[in-house]
C-alpha cells in the first residue's frame, strides 16, 4: 500500500466531491479517482459509494477514514516538529478568521508585525468554516465562539460589542420597521438570535452573508442593522442608535494546535495578536467613553 494515497482517501472523504477534492489536492479528477482505486485494489474492498455526484464511505471506508484521518495529524505533527528546531522568524503563517476582522481589523495592522519581523509571510484565510489546525489547514484560528472539544491551545483575545445603527444621513427615509440581516444559514449566531428579539412586526429587507455589505445597506438607508461596533463606529456613513452600551457581546478566541506553538512564525505571531487585540479591547468592546 502506497502511504500517499491515504491523503487522497481523507481529502475525499472530507471534501465529498471528486472536483473538490481535486481542488483541495491540486491535481485532476482523474488523478483522485486513479489513487483511490489503487487503494481499494491494495485493500480488496470497497471504501465509498457514489451516489448523486457525492462520494460516501462504506461501512468499511468509514473505518479506514477514521484511522487515516489520525495519520494525517501524525504527520502534520512531525513536520512541526522539524520547524520548531529552527530559530529564525520566518516563512509563511496561515491565519482564518470572519471577513470582517480579516479586512478590517487584521490587515491595516500587518505593518507593525512585518516591522518586528520582516521575513514573515501572512497567508490570510477569510472564512466562516472551521479549518482544522490539527491538518495545517490554519495555523491561527480566529473564532467568535470557544470550540466546545478538540486538542487545542485556547486564548480569549477580546469581547467584541454589537450595536443597533442606521443610516447617519438625514435625508434618507428609512422605515424603523426596516432591517438587514444574515442570511438563513447564519441565523443560528447570537447577533440574529439578539435582532430575531428586537425585530416585532418588523420586516427583513436584505439577506447576506457579508457584515461589510450589511454596514453598506445600512449607510444607504435599506433598513436598520446589528452591526460590530468595531467595523460601524468608525464609519461616518453610520449612526448608533442604541446608545452607549453595546446591546449584544460575544467572545473572540485564538485556536492553535499544541505542536504548532513552539514554532518561532507561529509564536511571533500568537504573541502580536494578543498585545494587538489588547491595546484596543475597549474599541473592540463597543462601549463609548463620553468626554
Amino acid at each position: 500500500m502506497n502511504w500517499d494515497d491515504l491523503r487522497f482517501l481523507v481529502t475525499l472523504g472530507r471534501e465529498g466531491t471528486l472536483a473538490a477534492a481535486a481542488r483541495q489536492l491540486g491535481v485532476d479528477q482523474t488523478t483522485v479517482a486513479r489513487r483511490l482505486r489503487t487503494l481499494e485494489q491494495d485493500l480488496g474492498t470497497p471504501l465509498f459509494e457514489r451516489n448523486d455526484g457525492l462520494w460516501r464511505p462504506t461501512a468499511v471506508g468509514g473505518r479506514v477514514l477514521e484511522r487515516a484521518g489520525r495519520i494525517e495529524e501524525d504527520v502534520a505533527g512531525i513536520s512541526r516538529l522539524a520547524e520548531a528546531g529552527a530559530a529564525a522568524v520566518g516563512g509563511v503563517v496561515r491565519i482564518t478568521a470572519v471577513g470582517a476582522f480579516i479586512g478590517d481589523w487584521l490587515v491595516p495592522r500587518l505593518p507593525g508585525l512585518y516591522t518586528r519581523h520582516p521575513e514573515l509571510c501572512v497567508d490570510l484565510v477569510a472564512s466562516n468554516d472551521n479549518l482544522n489546525v490539527a491538518r495545517r489547514e490554519a495555523d491561527i484560528a480566529i473564532r467568535l465562539a470557544r470550540p466546545a472539544s478538540g486538542d487545542l491551545l485556547i486564548r480569549k483575545l477580546a469581547d467584541v460589542g454589537f450595536a443597533l445603527y442606521g443610516a447617519a444621513r438625514g435625508d434618507l427615509q428609512v422605515s424603523a420597521g426596516d432591517w438587514v440581516a444574515y442570511n438563513e444559514d447564519l441565523a443560528h449566531t447570537p447577533e440574529m438570535r439578539r435582532l430575531q428579539a428586537m425585530l416585532g412586526s418588523g420586516r427583513i429587507r436584505l439577506r447576506a452573508n457579508s457584515v461589510r455589505g450589511l454596514a453598506r445597506a445600512v449607510a444607504d438607508g435599506v433598513g436598520q442593522g446589528l452591526l460590530p461596533c468595531f467595523l460601524a463606529d468608525p464609519d461616518p456613513r453610520l449612526a448608533r442608535l442604541s446608545g452607549p452600551h453595546p446591546v449584544l457581546s460575544r467572545e473572540l478566541w485564538m485556536l492553535i494546535h499544541p505542536d504548532a506553538r513552539p514554532l518561532p512564525r507561529v509564536a511571533a505571531t500568537a504573541d502580536w495578536l494578543v498585545a494587538c487585540f489588547g491595546e484596543e479591547a475597549g474599541r473592540l468592546s463597543g462601549v463609548l467613553v463620553r468626554p
